[in-house]
């Protein structure tokens, strides 16, 4: 496999684009100290080659009333191939889970849970997860302040 290597102009568009995706190819020219073209040029290399998959606006959640935030720790009753693959596609299409990981430890797989309320959660629940056969058990931390959070990679 080829290693594709950056060098500090194709780092500082991708920090310039991490700010403000919105920047013309004028604007972050102006930034990163080149001319229009040549930042053109980069910015296809750069999606073209994955190190840009999208282009997203970062919404509030509160003015949305989906400023209630979970995580929830879920457990399968056993773990296979077959199990974790039918549990994903689920999870895919449940658009309250806005991010789902697998991960170590106790627990197979992180889910984080936007919604409006409590109420809401615990509906969700029991009318959501709960209907997905392969869960073993569930555990819901809740997030009482946020205190850091960022789309943006260290780069």
């Amino acid at each position: 496999m080829n290693e594709i290597h950056l060098d500090a102009v194709d780092l500082d568009i991708l920090r310039c684009l991490q700010e403000n995706a919105r920047l013309t190819t004028k604007e972050l020219a102006a930034k990163v100290n080149l001319t229009t073209t040549p930042v053109f040029e980069r910015l296809k290399r750069l999606e073209r080659e994955g190190f840009i998959k999208k282009y997203v606006a970062v919404l509030d959640a509160e003015k949305l009333n989906m400023g209630f935030v979970v995580f929830c720790s879920v457990k399968l009753k056993q773990m296979n191939k077959e199990v974790a693959q039918a549990f994903i596609s689920v999870i895919k299409d449940i658009p309250q889970v806005v991010e789902c990981y697998n991960i170590s430890g106790e627990y197979d797989y992180m889910l984080k849970i936007h919604s409006p309320n409590m109420k809401y959660y615990n509906e969700f629940i029991i009318n959501v997860l709960g209907t997905i056969d392969s869960i073993g058990s569930i555990l819901s931390s809740f997030v009482m302040a946020e205190i850091k959070n960022t789309r943006a990679l260290y780069l």
